[in-house]
């Protein structure tokens, strides 16, 4: 086979794994605090929230359920009452994430609204999943949510959150609700166009990888080099740790820039977009035992 033919054949081949996000169903999507907020001041991006939600209702409309899992409380709380740095003390902190659920969940019922959808907030804690009980009632409501056509935005509850019950980012809450809702598909929206070999903000030769296939150690150790931002709490590492999650209880994952929220409908419609993890699905998945594995992983 030439060196040509060869090429083509991938290109094919991946045409075709884009091609199948098509038939995604349910959809899990999470923003980090950095995409929601304005750079300079830290204040919300009502530009950016709107085009969101916008978008998040067009895929509903389309006949699929769609998830949110949303960051922003804290920082949205601490400006309120104008407070430098709450992660000091973890009352503060809690404090300012009161204060701030409210008002970012008030922004984005009035945007909904506006697009005549149903929104729902839901707050999840460590604990709740890792109790079976409590799990599987989290399991019940997502789902009734879905079936009465709501649009679930999902947070963790950082108000009663401590560090140790604490999800340690959104990245890996989004990949639990994906898991718990067993989703089609788990798009995180980030600071950085997807998956590189290096981190390309400090190695200009760093490659973009378009698809994963399987997510082994090699691919495990690419995200030893962070590129989160300052706003946020997830690195590449927490998200690749997402990935393992999500696509081991049978979710596809992508990793898209979310500089431009419009992304999202160009990638639900099979478009090249982001670095895509193909799911492996583990008949045996454990949530529980996959959540310690990582934690292990540090």
């Amino acid at each position: 086979m030439s060196a040509e033919i060869a090429k083509n054949s991938i290109e094919n081949i991946e045409e075709q794994i884009r091609e199948e996000i098509l038939t995604k169903k349910r959809v899990v999507v999470k923003i980090g605090s950095s995409s929601l907020q304005h750079p300079m001041t830290g204040a919300l991006d009502l530009n950016k929230m709107e085009v969101l939600v916008r978008e998040l209702c067009n895929i509903r409309n389309s006949g699929k359920e769609v998830i949110l899992v949303t960051s922003g409380a804290i920082s949205v709380g601490k400006r309120a009452v104008n407070v430098e740095n709450p992660n000091e003390h973890i009352e503060l902190k809690q404090a300012c994430a009161a204060i701030g659920q409210s008002r970012l969940m008030m922004v984005y019922q009035k945007i909904f609204a506006e697009y005549n959808q149903v929104a729902a907030q839901v707050l999840l804690t460590k604990d709740i999943v890792t109790n079976p009980v409590s799990r599987k009632n989290a399991h019940n409501t997502l789902m009734t949510l879905l079936e009465l056509g709501v649009i679930p935005v999902v947070n963790e509850n950082d108000t009663i959150s401590t560090f140790e019950i604490k999800f340690g980012d959104n990245d890996t809450l989004s990949a639990i609700v994906a898991s718990l809702v067993e989703a089609d598909l788990l798009i995180l929206l980030t600071d950085i166009d997807g998956l590189y070999t290096d981190n390309p903000r400090t190695n200009s030769k760093a490659k973009f990888i378009d698809t994963v296939d399987v997510l082994d150690e090699k691919i495990m150790k690419m995200g030893s080099s962070e590129t989160g931002s300052s706003v946020g709490t997830g690195g590449m590492n927490t998200k690749l740790m997402a990935a393992k999650i999500a696509t081991t209880s049978g979710a596809d994952m992508i990793i898209a820039n979310s500089s431009d929220i419009r992304i999202l409908h160009r990638i639900m419609d099979g478009r090249h977009f982001g670095t895509l993890f193909k799911q492996h699905k583990d008949d045996d998945f454990d949530l529980i035992k996959m959540m310690e594995e990582i934690e292990k992983r540090g």
